[in-house]
């Protein structure tokens, strides 16, 4: 409850006659008139206010999976509970919602005579976090009949959901999916001959290789019959994501843009969205998928197999967070070193600096033994700048310096681990997706595992 704006005016007009009354004796009986039939008059409208105006009911409807970035409808459906109860002079609507939520409609006017029927309130949404979300209530600002008085009214009306990274495209069709991988720069290619399974025999055609001809077959027919092969399937993934200081660097992501504005997101989310895509490729090729998180927050989930398999890697990591919290590597892979019973395509995305070497030369050399492992770094596009950069002045030389040494003994790093028979993978935040599924492809149809 707060006074209104006539609340103020009438004050302020008694304040003036108050000060000329000190002058002319007259005005002082004008103004204790006025004053007591607006003392009464005040009240009234007070308690007009307080036992006839809040007579509504208010429903709100919204989809409780939302995806990130994609605009979502919020109807509010408003009506008051009695015919002719609602006396408020002005009606002003606030919908309370959640801070991972952007919208800029409120507040919205709503006129008396629209209440005594229902009205249905549209507007829209826009999330900018993953994570769960709750609305708690609707607010209203009710004048009085008057306009001395304004009363705040809250309207509980609850809903829950939660927003998911932006894969609705993988629960579409084929088609769609694979428009998005050609854009990317993903090939999903099917290479003859040099798979690791056998696939079935067919008719020589113009163009497939000599080398895959297979000669008995090809005398029991008496005509040219090749042997065609596939990447060999059945085998298991295992996705590590660092979700410590290392990956929650911020950075601008032109490609996801709210009203117009480019994105500023985390490394972490980006290797999320890019683990999640190149999961999608993974089962597709009847690959089983499991994935581990490690630093801000520990979870584990178990290899999985088939298509159907992905909506539930979904649902148990879209709230994943990265924090500035320390994030054990070594504890990571010995960890998945542990709980691994067979040979897996072990898949690290985190951010290493020339320390590791050294505290992740033991585990390494035993994950060779028995795994393959691919070890991803998103690059650091604020070193990358401070290197390549022209130095004004001792200070920025000493800088562009360091930023130098910096980015050398990481790139020293990745290749003292590839003669060791590891695979290192640096890239950018934005090529993420498509350069590390190009990599689990090639590592496919290379028969490395």
């Amino acid at each position: 409850m707060k006074p209104g704006r006539t609340f103020f005016v009438i004050l302020l007009l008694l304040l003036f006659l108050g000060a000329i009354g000190f002058f002319y004796d007259q005005l002082i009986l004008i103004w204790f008139f006025f004053a007591a039939v607006l003392v009464p008059i005040i009240i009234i409208d007070l308690l007009l206010l307080l036992l006839f105006t809040d007579r509504l009911q208010v429903k709100r409807e919204i989809n409780s999976a939302l995806v990130l970035g994609r605009k979502a409808i919020v109807r509010l459906t408003i009506n008051a509970s009695e015919q002719q109860a609602l006396i408020a002079r002005s009606i002003k609507l606030f919908d309370i919602y959640p801070d991972t939520l952007e919208c800029s409609v409120f507040p919205v006017t709503l006129k008396q005579k629209s209440l005594r029927q229902t009205v249905i309130f549209e507007y829209t949404v826009i999330p900018h976090e993953r994570g769960s979300w709750e609305f708690l209530c609707t607010e209203f600002l009710l004048g009085s009949p008057m306009g001395f008085w304004q009363l705040k009214v809250l309207h509980p009306c609850e809903n829950r959901g939660r927003t998911f990274p932006d894969f609705k495209k993988l629960a579409s069709n084929n088609t769609e999916l694979r428009g998005v991988l050609e854009q990317t720069g993903v090939k999903l290619i099917r290479k003859r001959g040099q798979g690791m399974e056998f696939l079935s025999l067919k008719e020589y055609q113009k163009g497939d290789s000599v080398k895959n001809i297979d000669w008995r077959a090809t005398g029991r027919r008496r005509k040219p019959i090749i042997r065609e092969y596939q990447e060999e399937q059945d085998q298991q993934v295992l996705l590590l994501l660092d979700s410590g200081y290392r990956l929650h660097r911020q950075e601008e992501s032109p490609n996801i843009q709210y009203d117009g504005r480019s994105s500023i997101r985390t490394q972490f989310d980006s290797a999320l969205e890019a683990s999640l895509l190149l999961s999608w490729v993974a089962l597709k090729h009847n690959d089983s998928v499991a994935l581990s998180c490690f630093g801000a927050e520990e979870r584990w989930l178990p290899p999985r197999k088939g298509i159907s398999s992905l909506t539930a890697l979904i649902r148990n990591i879209y709230d994943i967070k990265s924090a500035p919290a320390p994030s054990s590597l070594f504890s990571a892979l010995e960890s998945a070193l542990a709980r691994l019973k067979r040979r897996t395509f072990i898949i690290m995305i985190s951010n290493f600096r020339e320390e590791d070497g050294e505290s992740l030369s033991w585990i390494l050399r035993h994950i060779k033994r028995r795994h393959l492992l691919l070890l991803v770094s998103l690059k650091e596009t604020e070193a990358q700048a401070i290197a390549k950069r022209i130095p004004q002045g001792a200070d920025q030389a000493l800088e562009t310096a360091a930023a130098f040494s910096y980015l050398s003994a990481r790139s020293r790093l990745y290749k003292t681990w590839e003669r060791m028979g590891l695979l290192t993978l640096e890239c950018s935040s934005q090529e993420l997706s498509s350069t590390l599924i190009n990599r689990y492809l090639k590592v496919k149809r290379g028969g490395l595992l």
